[in-house]
């Protein structure tokens, strides 16, 4: 075994910092792009235990687990997010509610652009999406969580994949279950369909796929409504056109939100970014999509007829230097309706480094992350979960003598 070597400037720095959270910042940022502080990544984890997040456990599902969500009158004390307002709208009257756009309005990229930089999120209309095609993919949602748990369990998502049926993925994150249940795609369904439903999976097959290619149309679209926004052409980001770099990468996810007996005690989906460059939400006409709201604390996004929901993610706040928040958001879950919605993760080809574009970098706006391909992202986000843009971030405000 190789022994650690670390130079002693590091531990009369940390000595002196350890406790300065500017200090903790730094390291979490610089321990994936400095070889000496890649060196000492345990020895400062081990001075600040909090620095990073750790997992409880690898999440799964069982039978337990299942016939609690579906059948249960009392809420379990591993479900009780104590201290947590599930309803909560913050303690300031809200006067104000996510954007709705029309995709036809000749003003939609402006519209766009502004509501991405205030809001991180914003809902469309007039986006070309049959009304069909959502009423079908909600249908074939429904019909994979009404089946019996032992048959669900047949496609359940393993330990180190991402597609298949299980919890939410950040559950590892947390001490307390989620009110959840959902059931990730990428690429072709089918493997998973068959399980699920080993003589008839083709209607299932069939929406999803035809759902998936809708939703990269309009992805598409919407990328370049956003960038435009921002005043960057085709020119400017090759890889993002250039079939030469592969194509973009995306998922679909199904979430389901059984009706809870005590839902001012459980959480749906905990408050968490995407690490998309965006995501496209359908909801159906049960209410509990919430986005955090600096002043106003969590503001309900209803569901509109037709209307699909846009989130900034993670890599489209790189990618604009910071200038659209990647907006932190949660579901809530209810008493007497089951809700369902479906999110397409809308990403970058996988080995495309993401770096704040050139056009919006100059000596008054430095770039705030260094670049970082979506895998690599995904990687540290499944790690470290909601400290995942700190470690990317680079630091330059001086603060106590140091460089931080």
């Amino acid at each position: 075994m190789t022994k650690l070597k670390i130079p002693s400037y590091v531990f009369t720095i940390t000595h002196k910092y350890h406790h300065h959270p500017r200090f903790l910042l730094l390291a979490a940022a610089t321990i994936t792009t400095t070889p000496i502080f890649s060196q000492a990544y345990h020895f400062l984890a081990l001075q600040s235990p909090t620095m990073m997040p750790t997992r409880i456990a690898t999440p799964h599902f069982n039978h337990k687990h299942l016939e609690c969500l579906n059948s249960v009158q009392e809420l379990p004390d591993s479900y009780e997010w104590t201290g947590v307002d599930a309803n909560s709208s913050g303690d300031s009257p809200i006067t104000e509610s996510v954007p709705v756009i029309d995709l036809t309005d000749r003003n939609a990229s402006e519209q766009v652009g502004h509501a991405c930089k205030i809001w991180g999120m914003f809902q469309v209309t007039n986006h070309g999406v049959p009304d069909s095609l959502l009423n079908d993919v909600e249908s074939a949602g429904r019909s994979l969580f009404a089946l019996p748990a032992q048959q669900k369990l047949k496609a359940a998502r393993s330990p180190d994949t991402v597609a298949g049926y299980g919890p939410a993925r950040i559950s590892s994150f947390f001490n307390k279950l989620m009110w959840y249940e959902g059931f990730t795609i990428c690429g072709s369904p089918l493997e998973h369909a068959r399980q699920l439903w080993p003589h008839d999976y083709t209607i299932f097959c069939d929406v999803t796929e035809k759902f998936e290619e809708e939703m990269n149309q309009l992805a598409e679209k919407l990328m370049w409504l956003i960038l435009g926004s921002l005043g960057i052409t085709k020119e400017d980001v090759t890889w993002a056109w250039a079939s030469s770099k592969g194509d973009f990468k995306a998922a679909l996810q199904l979430n389901f939100y059984p009706p809870c007996p005590e839902p001012d005690r459980a959480m749906g989906l905990a408050a968490h970014t995407d690490s998309t460059l965006f995501t496209i939400l359908y909801q159906n006409t049960v209410s509990g999509l919430q986005v955090k709201r600096e002043g106003a604390g969590w503001i309900t996004v209803p569901p509109l007829p037709g209307a699909l929901v846009i989130n900034v993610g993670d890599l489209l706040h790189i990618l604009s230097n910071g200038v659209f928040p990647s907006v932190v958001h949660r579901a809530v879950v209810n008493r007497t309706n089951h809700r369902l919605s479906v999110a397409y993760l809308y990403g970058p080809p996988a080995g495309v480094p993401i770096s704040p574009l050139p056009k919006l970098v100059d000596s008054a706006h430095p770039p705030l992350y260094r670049p970082v391909t979506w895998t690599e992202y995904l990687g540290i986000k499944a790690e470290h979960c909601d400290k995942a843009l700190s470690l990317v971030r680079l630091l330059c405000q001086k603060t106590d003598s140091m460089i931080l």
